[in-house]
């Protein structure tokens, strides 16, 4: 996917500058398309309130609800009769951009940050905890604004997601990120 940014005026942002920006984010609602590791693409509507809570609500057909909040990970599948799955947040690389204060120079967190000629792609996994995976960040500047991220899993598979229009600054309520509510909705 493309940005409206034109390339003379692009440049490389710096971490200390990505990790600023990303600690100002207190609030983000962004229209998003998911592209799988099996090649399948799903659409829908993500809210992140910084720190700790993040959702995605898939459009039909899916029926999937992703709440991230009180430090763990909640997959409900509404179409499914299985439970729903949680993980600790800390255990995903969503937890790098969703922590209370983000920094990109602590020493080994940062595997490569490289410019394309548009856009800063930063690839950051959690120095004490490698076997969670790592998160691909691309950010363009002019404003700074993170425009994707690809979650690359211990199995090696491969989750893109890709923000489009986005707002920021909104007040986003609690029960947006309450899985317990959500998980009762769906039985």
């Amino acid at each position: 996917m493309a940005w409206p940014v034109s390339s003379w005026a692009a440049e490389q942002l710096k971490l200390a500058d990505i990790s600023a920006y990303l600690n100002s984010l207190t609030t983000l609602r962004a229209d998003f398309q998911q592209i799988n590791d099996d090649g399948s693409v799903s659409t829908g509507e993500l809210y992140i309130r910084r720190p700790g809570r993040m959702r995605f609500e898939y459009d039909p057909p899916e029926e999937a609800l992703v709440i991230a909040a009180a430090s763990a990970v909640v997959i409900i599948d509404r179409k499914s009769n299985q439970p729903s799955e949680t993980y600790p947040l800390s255990r995903t690389p969503l937890s790098l951009i969703l922590g209370r204060n983000i920094d990109l120079t602590r020493a080994n967190m940062v595997r490569n940050a490289r410019f394309d000629g548009t856009a800063t792609i930063v690839t950051a996994e959690d120095p004490d905890n490698l076997e969670n995976g790592y998160i691909e960040l691309t950010f363009t500047d002019n404003p700074t604004q993170l425009r994707e991220w690809v979650i690359h899993d211990a199995t090696g598979a491969q989750t893109r997601v890709v923000l489009g229009a986005f707002e920021t600054g909104m007040t986003l309520p609690n029960s947006l990120f309450d899985a317990d509510r959500e998980k009762s909705r769906s039985r």
